[in-house]
């Protein structure tokens, strides 16, 4: 066993930041959601995976991200929510959640969603043109050492 399969392998945000950042006590009156969608106002979010592949072994650490999205898309991914949704077209997005090992990603960064089938929820993938770290090392993967400094980031 590598040091690298001990490390944990996804880390998760349970809302957008937007919406985290409501008083707890205001939360439920002004945005609804559960582990898969929220809605807020007139603004709509999607929860995803950010794969980042790790070097060495067949596997990615997950960023369980919220993205927003257009009401088409939301709407869309309501229809496909019981379904095989992998076969479609990717759909646009923007990162709602700061991923701190990662400065220069921020709120609004544009992401492309993959729909999955309904036992998983739809993968990210930054744009082609994005010459951000975080779509390096998406498209390059990570070794153990920058894994490692990722999760003391996102602890910190």
């Amino acid at each position: 066993m590598s040091d690298q399969d001990s490390l944990s392998r996804d880390w998760g945000f349970g809302l957008p930041d937007e919406v985290w950042a409501i008083p707890e006590d205001e939360r439920d009156a002004q945005a609804r959601y559960n582990d898969d969608l929220c809605q807020w106002g007139d603004r709509n979010f999607i929860h995803c995976i950010l794969p980042v592949p790790l070097k060495g072994i067949d596997d990615y650490f997950g960023w369980g991200v919220w993205v927003e999205v257009e009401a088409e898309v939301f709407e869309r991914y309501l229809d496909l929510y019981d379904a095989d949704g992998s076969a479609e077209p990717p759909q646009p997005g923007k990162l709602a959640n700061r991923l701190a090992p990662y400065p220069g990603t921020s709120l609004g960064t544009r992401v492309l969603i993959q729909f999955q089938d309904p036992d998983e929820r739809p993968m990210l993938s930054l744009p082609e043109g994005d010459k951000s770290r975080l779509a390096q090392e998406q498209r390059d993967g990570i070794d153990a050492a920058r894994h490692r400094e990722i999760l003391e980031v996102s602890e910190a």
